[in-house]
């Protein structure tokens, strides 16, 4: 791939993630909070809790399950598109990262290739915890 469709690419994947990430600003103000924070109780109405948006101590708010739902997933989305515009970034960066280490500890390609490992691992570890989180409560609630 040249490099100029590399950094287009690079661009919309930034936009891309920053949609996603307001897209999620919004809906947890708009509905008070979010579902990995909220749950489910044992006669199994929904809940979201919002962290200070209504009140200095938190909300709870009841929402249908597909309310639930829907922000339980976006919650889980939200940590590939970290990994994404971060990746997106660190890719638009190497160059300059690998003129600036030459020498020392570490040469900018093993900086590179460190930076890009730890933000895929922790990324997915954080999103796989979210999945995991979320089939647990689905399936006792059921």
């Amino acid at each position: 791939m040249d490099r100029r469709k590399r950094n287009r690419l690079c661009v919309r994947l930034i936009i891309i993630g920053l949609t996603n990430f307001i897209l999620y600003a919004t809906a947890y103000a708009i509905i008070g909070g979010d579902a990995e924070n909220g749950g489910i109780r044992d006669d199994g109405t929904f809940y979201v809790r919002g962290h200070h948006v209504h009140k200095l101590q938190g909300y709870e708010q009841d929402v249908p399950k597909w309310v639930w739902v829907y922000s339980y997933l976006h919650s889980i989305s939200i940590w590939p598109s970290i990994a994404a515009v971060l990746l997106a970034m660190l890719v638009l960066a190497r160059p300059h990262i690998l003129a600036t280490y030459q020498h020392g500890i570490m040469k900018g390609t093993t900086l590179v290739t460190v930076m890009a490992t730890v933000i895929v691992f922790v990324t997915m570890l954080i999103m796989v915890w979210f999945v995991v989180a979320f089939v647990g409560q689905i399936m006792a609630a059921s």
